[in-house]
C-alpha cells in the first residue's frame, strides 16, 4: 500500500490480530479485496504504519497493489468514532470502498479510546 501525502509504502498482511499489525496494515478479513466491489478493510497501528494519517486531506490518494492489479482510490470522508464501534464495517456493495481504522487521538500515550476512520473510493483499476 502507498499513501504518497505522507510517504509511507506499506506491507499489507492478512488479519487484524496484534501479531499481524506488528508486520504491516492489516487486512480485516471480513472485508472484501480491491476490485470486489464491497467494503475493504485495513487497519494499522497510529504509531507505526499510519503515523501521519491525520494529515491526509480529501481527495487525497491510496494505492493498493495486488497480485491482480493496481488499485487508486481518493479519500471523500474521515470520522473519529468509539473503540468498539462496528458500525463501520458494512458491505458498500455494490459501490468499493476502502475504510482504514487506526487508533484515535494520534499522540495519546496508552491504549487510545477511540478510532480515526478514513474512507475512500476507488479513481481507477491500472
Amino acid at each position: 500500500m502507498q499513501i504518497p501525502g505522507i510517504g509511507k509504502a506499506l506491507p499489507i498482511v492478512e488479519g487484524t490480530d496484534e501479531k499481524s499489525l506488528k508486520q504491516g496494515v492489516g487486512h480485516y478479513s471480513g472485508t472484501v479485496y480491491p476490485g470486489q466491489n464491497d467494503q475493504i478493510l485495513l487497519s494499522g497501528h497510529r504509531d507505526t504504519v499510519f503515523t501521519g494519517l491525520d494529515k491526509l486531506k480529501h481527495g487525497d490518494k491510496l494505492i493498493v497493489k495486488m497480485g491482480h492489479g493496481t488499485f487508486t482510490y481518493a479519500i471523500t470522508d474521515t470520522e473519529i468514532v468509539e473503540e468498539n464501534d462496528q458500525t463501520v464495517i458494512h458491505s458498500t456493495a455494490p459501490d468499493e470502498v476502502l475504510t482504514l481504522s487506526t487508533c484515535y487521538p494520534f499522540h495519546y500515550i496508552g491504549n487510545a479510546p477511540k478510532r480515526y476512520i478514513v474512507y475512500a473510493e476507488p479513481l481507477g483499476k491500472h
